[in-house]
């Protein structure tokens, strides 16, 4: 979900080469697509500082991509032997991310290159492509060597009316059979609740498998599904067959509990 974030945010480092040839050898750039930079107010240089400044309806255009902001910066510095280097970008106010299929907003995202990290900062963070949103309170991170996409505060993510929300939400990603990326695992933690048309599952923690579509959730799991409900320390629940299993503690061995009320008929 995540994975083309670091892409699509990389059009500001590209972006520069209008204002610095030296720029476009910082990232290996695919296609010919040229670069456009527009901006109400003006690009500004401040050398001694090193900066460049956007500022104004600010819009950083390669191919699919676009990168708006009031204001865009990046922050550069000298390179061993000769040239420069960009190791800083900031986007602030109404930010926007797009690409084909893939948008993403905040009110802040910072790109530091050197760790190989995008932050998305501010009140309205999300992200969203065709079938999945991730929207978080606090901020909206992506790892790009790692493979790693974390969403912070009241985090969710949303997929065909399945929904999964935690405090925290950390999506791992791999390789697809074509090569692609793909998230293959989101871990999370702190009030974790699972949502489907049929069921609600609550835990301390959970681990969704997205290739199999099963979660596993323990620490004071329940399992609701109507008026019926299932407790226990530890869950098993199958997205794709809308199997759940609640199992006993494997430190604890605590006993599973479960409510069931019948049914009424209707005169």
């Amino acid at each position: 979900m995540m994975v083309r974030l670091g892409a699509i945010l990389a059009v500001l480092l590209i972006a520069a080469t209008g204002l610095s040839t030296a720029w476009a050898q910082l990232l290996q750039q695919q296609g010919d697509d040229p670069v456009t930079i527009e901006a109400d107010d003006g690009i500004e240089w401040v050398r001694d500082e090193k900066l460049y400044i956007a500022r104004g309806n600010a819009k950083a255009v390669r191919g699919e991509m676009t990168v708006s902001a009031d204001t865009l910066t990046a922050a550069y510095r000298a390179k061993d032997g000769s040239g420069s280097e960009v190791y800083r970008l900031e986007a602030i106010g109404n930010v926007e991310i797009t690409s084909t299929e893939d948008r993403a907003v905040g009110d802040r995202a910072v790109y530091d290159i050197d760790q190989e990290v995008i932050v998305l900062l501010g009140d309205n963070i999300s992200f969203r492509n065709g079938v999945d949103t991730i929207t978080a309170r606090d901020s909206l991170e992506y790892w790009e060597a790692r493979g790693l996409a974390v969403a912070r505060g009241e985090a969710s993510a949303v997929r065909e009316g399945q929904r999964i929300d935690a405090d925290v939400l950390t999506a791992h990603f791999g390789d697809g059979p074509q090569g692609e990326n793909r998230i293959e695992r989101v871990d999370a933690v702190g009030n974790v609740v699972i949502t489907t048309p049929e069921e609600i599952v609550r835990g301390n923690e959970g681990v969704y498998d997205v290739l199999r579509e099963v979660a596993t959730l323990s620490g004071a799991v329940r399992v609701t599904r109507g008026e019926n409900q299932l407790n226990g320390e530890r869950a098993v629940v199958n997205l794709k067959t809308g199997v759940s299993r609640m199992l006993p503690g494997t430190a604890s061995g605590g006993r599973v509990r479960g409510l069931f009320t019948p049914e009424k008929e209707n005169n």
